[in-house]
C-alpha cells in the first residue's frame, strides 16, 4: 500500500513542478495541484484503508485491558475455595 501512495505523490509532485515551471503556470496553481490532486485524496484513501487495522488494534487493546483487569466490573475475583460471601447492602437515609 505504501508503494502506491509514494508513487502517486511522486506523480502529483511532478505535475505540480511542471505547472510551477511552465510559462503559463504559477506557484499558487502548483500548490493547489499538489493539495487537491495529492494530499487531500490520499489522506481520505489512507484513512479508509486503515480502518480495519484500527479496529483490530482497538479490539486487541480492549482484550488486553479486560485480561489485565480480571473482572471487567472492577470487583475482586471470587475466593478460590468457591465459598461465596453474603454481603448485604446497607442503605443510609438522609
Amino acid at each position: 500500500m505504501y508503494l502506491v501512495i509514494i508513487a502517486w505523490l511522486y506523480v502529483v509532485l511532478m505535475m505540480a513542478l511542471a505547472e510551477a515551471l511552465s510559462s503559463q503556470g504559477s506557484v499558487l496553481g502548483a500548490v493547489f495541484t499538489f493539495v487537491l490532486y495529492g494530499l487531500l485524496p490520499l489522506s481520505i484513501v489512507v484513512y479508509i484503508l486503515g480502518t480495519p487495522a484500527r479496529k483490530r488494534a482497538r479490539a486487541r487493546r480492549e482484550a488486553e485491558a479486560s485480561a489485565d483487569d480480571g473482572d471487567a466490573g472492577g470487583h475482586a475475583a471470587a475466593a478460590a475455595s468457591g465459598a461465596a460471601l453474603a454481603v448485604t447492602a446497607e442503605r443510609k437515609e438522609i
